[in-house]
């Protein structure tokens, strides 16, 4: 009777493998909840590792799964998705029901991020907690994991595995904020980390006994290893794993740690701490720019095999996708919103008390600095170092503004004073600040390096640099800056002769985000331990207030002040194409601007983004002044000079350039004044107007016949049109406004960068008559000649009237124009 049983999970999934290409979703989602009911663990078994790569995808991406990040609220799926998958849902049901039978499932070392699978590879036991006791011996490759664990860890990788095009929904693309993966990212983090409450038990914790933690903590070492504090477990190989008493009271959080955990793990640990410190070394930084010099000189040659001698071992190519980015912000936020949910009296207890406290309040006590802080700074470091110049940087911007005002999700309302000012930051968030030093000044900079590359005069670039100084000009923030370096760079021999000097750590039951200690060493203790963590013991602190990163400040307000009269520039320049884009101007037979490419909407839309970066540049400028106290009369200095030099090249904002024999050449300035977005080449068409492209509001047919009859005139005529116009009475005047005269065509050529034998051509005075192949001429001429029509003029006397109404048109604009030259 036994062999049965051990057949009918195999012919389940049979079945099930058979009915899950055919069936739509929700039928599918139906009987597989009937199957989760009616089935005992040990059959579905043998279905769970399927299912779970049926609905998240394949590891290597070559399999899409539900596409869980291009389901959007608006498709059918939607719902059905996320009620399946939630923390409520019959998948978790499945999980729970496996767990409490203790089955395991492998997972391969090769989908992990880089640093934990060559530090498993190399046989080195990972820092972090969730991998002890998962590795196979002899090394298998592969990782042993419970169910709950299996399903979080594919759930994280489907966010980062590779995605072939042609497994996206066509035409289905939209916010990545209301997708079905980044709704069940935040329902998942509310439910296991719940900023009220405590965590719901397993529904199988009554009937089935209580599911026991895969790698249970001891209570008299809490959190060893979860952060980059602990070094023992580095340089730890993997001989032996001992195990470790449960304790009773992990067990209400330990689903809440290994969710933290996995995703900490899979979306922030892509680049390894002892990298990044090594990159900082000024032989490494000039060795990588040596290296990659060479090899963008040897682009046609096969490249070398990667070897000791060679900088690919400082390479990390993974980069996260904007979508990454954003959930990595949501993670970041309820986080943050977790951890100061935390009991008032909890933060402030004495080390007696705190013992007593409960797994999930300790948790809140230190899980921004143990889990996130480390791996979370890294992975910005890389992102603003590596994240092309465009707008998509925001994600990234966002994700690190949110990481530096918790603040901002305590839960307290009124955040923002009634007069629309920043309120002030509370004193209590000093030590904060005080432990997260680096990722306000160091990340700071970074951002100012990328800020001053980039064309400010883009509306999403200035929103940036306006973003930023809006977060840092909150009133006391500054001030807390300030005092965690002066912190820093207090002398250590001063430290040493304080008294009372209490380092709790917490294998003494301590926490480094605990406030009991002494008040001034625990502060400079904090503030160092933090950097040369993060950063080595021979780091070269920079000031955030010092004179180097003051003079990226000035140089940084030099370039928004440019930025600034160049958007005021477009501004002008198209308000006066609205203008000539008005009502009025549409019956003006006789102007026509061939080098105008927009129309009425792209200059409205132009105008509006340009008023935008004015507005954000302004604020920013502002704010800027206020976090680096500078008084007006510096202001005003650096915006004179930028406007000076600015007026100075009114007349010539080309790029840099020397004429030559060929027109002209770009030096290098010009190249970087292109490349950088400082100058560019205006787009217009500057030759022979009457050999320019065929427009599409004109007719191909008519524009070639008045192309010839108006060259058949000006080679019969020409002599005497030249006369006409070098006449100084009204007639000449008259001639000059109808006849496209030699020196405004030789005025036209002289801007344009064309060779010599072109400008020294001699220009002749000339009749053009392409304007009547324009629709709009023709428009204007049938409404005027079915006007007449229903006057009784015959079409000859309508022809005379529309030319002497023309004639006369002409002169009234001719005559306005030469007064106000003359005024």
């Amino acid at each position: 009777m036994a062999a049965p049983a051990l057949q009918q999970p195999s012919y389940l999934l049979a079945n099930l493998k058979a009915d899950w290409t055919i069936k739509p979703l929700h039928q599918r989602c139906n009987e597989m909840s009937k199957i989760i009911d009616d089935f005992p663990a040990k059959e579905l078994h043998a279905i769970f590792p399927w299912l779970v790569e049926s609905v998240f995808g394949s590891l290597d991406g070559i399999l899409s799964g539900w596409n869980l990040r291009y389901l959007q609220a608006r498709m059918a799926e939607y719902n059905i998705a996320v009620d399946f998958l939630g923390p409520s849902g019959p998948m978790m049901k499945l999980v729970y029901k496996l767990q409490a039978e203790e089955y395991k499932y492998e997972f391969p070392v090769s989908y992990l991020p880089g640093p934990i699978k060559s530090s498993i590879q190399a046989g080195v036991l990972p820092d972090c907690p969730l991998f002890h006791n998962k590795i196979q011996f002899p090394m298998s490759g592969l990782l042993l994991l419970n169910p709950f664990e299996y399903y979080m860890f594919n759930f994280a990788s489907s966010l980062i595995a590779p995605k072939p095009f042609q497994n996206y929904p066509p035409g289905q693309h939209g916010s990545c904020s209301d997708s079905a993966y980044f709704v069940l990212v935040d329902t998942y983090l509310k439910y296991f980390l719940p900023t009220e409450g405590n965590v719901p038990p397993s529904p199988f914790s009554d009937t089935m006994g209580t599911v026991a933690s895969p790698a249970p903590r001891s209570p008299s070492v809490p959190y060893v290893g979860y952060g980059g504090h602990s070094t023992s477990l580095l340089k730890r190989h993997i001989t032996h794993q001992p195990s470790v008493n449960a304790d009773p009271a992990a067990q209400e959080i330990w689903r809440s740690e290994t969710l933290l955990q996995v995703f900490v793990e899979m979306w922030l640990h892509h680049y390894s701490l002892e990298m990044y410190q090594k990159l900082q070394s000024p032989q490494v930084k000039l060795a990588l720019l040596q290296y990659r010099l060479s090899m963008s000189s040897m682009l046609c040659q096969p490249p070398a095999p990667p070897g000791s001698g060679t900088l690919h071992t400082y390479q990390e190519p993974f980069m996260p996708s904007e979508e990454h980015v954003l959930v990595v912000r949501l993670l970041v936020k309820h986080l943050h919103a977790f951890s100061s949910s935390l009991k008032q009296e909890s933060i402030f207890s004495s080390p007696s008390t705190h013992s007593h406290s409960s797994p999930l309040e300790e948790l809140k006590r230190v899980v921004v600095q143990r889990f996130v802080q480390q791996k979370l700074y890294v992975f910005l470091q890389h992102c603003f170092g590596h994240w092309p110049l465009d707008a998509s940087f925001r994600a990234v911007l966002e994700t690190w503004l949110s990481y530096i005002q918790p603040w901002r999700y305590t839960g307290e309302k009124n955040n923002t004073q009634a007069d629309g000012q920043n309120r002030t930051v509370p004193d209590k968030w000093a030590s904060f600040v005080q432990e997260n030093l680096l990722v306000y000044t160091k990340l700071f900079q970074g951002f100012l390096n990328r800020a001053m590359r980039t064309d400010l005069v883009n509306a999403k670039s200035a929103l940036m640099v306006f973003r930023v100084a809006k977060v840092f000009v909150q009133p006391n923030l500054s001030e807390m800056i300030q005092k965690a370096e002066q912190l820093f760079l207090e002398p250590e021999h001063a430290i040493l002769q304080r008294q009372n000097r209490v380092f709790l750590t917490p294998s003494h039951g301590g926490s480094f985000l605990s406030s009991r200690q002494p008040m001034g060493t625990d502060s400079v203790f904090k503030v160092k331990s933090h950097v040369y963590s993060l950063e080595g013991q021979d780091c070269q602190y920079n000031l955030m207030f010092g004179p180097d990163l003051r003079k990226n400040v000035l140089k940084l307000i030099q370039i928004i002040a440019q930025a600034r009269q160049t958007a005021k520039r477009i501004s002008d320049h198209s308000t006066e194409m609205a203008a000539n884009n008005s009502f009025l101007s549409w019956f003006s037979v006789g102007s026509s601007d061939h080098n105008n490419t927009f129309n009425g909407g792209e200059m409205d839309d132009m105008g509006e983004g340009v008023k935008k970066t004015h507005e954000f540049l302004d604020k920013a400028l502002d704010y800027l002044c206020q976090i680096f106290r500078l008084n007006a009369g510096q202001l005003s200095q650096l915006i004179g000079n930028v406007a000076s030099v600015d007026d100075e090249g009114a007349s010539k904002q080309l790029p840099d350039c020397i004429p030559s024999e060929n027109g002209l050449l770009l030096t290098d300035l010009g190249r970087l004044q292109i490349i950088n977005g400082l100058r560019r080449f205006e787009i217009e068409y500057q030759g022979d107007p009457e050999l320019q492209p065929i427009r599409s509001y004109e007719n191909a047919f008519l524009v070639r016949l008045m192309f010839q009859i108006s060259s058949f005139i000006n080679a019969r005529f020409g002599d005497h049109m030249e006369a006409l116009c070098s006449r100084q009475d009204l007639l000449g005047s008259t001639g000059r406004h109808y006849l496209r005269s030699s020196s405004k065509v030789a005025e036209q050529w002289r801007k344009s960068p064309v060779t010599r034998q072109m400008r020294e051509r001699p220009q002749r005075a000339r009749l053009s008559l392409r304007v009547l192949a324009s629709y709009r001429t023709l428009l204007i001429l049938l409404l005027l000649y079915m006007l007449f029509a229903l006057l009784s003029f015959s079409v000859l006397s309508s022809t005379g009237l529309i030319l002497i109404i023309s004639f006369l048109y002409e002169l009234l604009l001719n005559f306005l124009h030469e007064k106000l030259k003359t005024q």
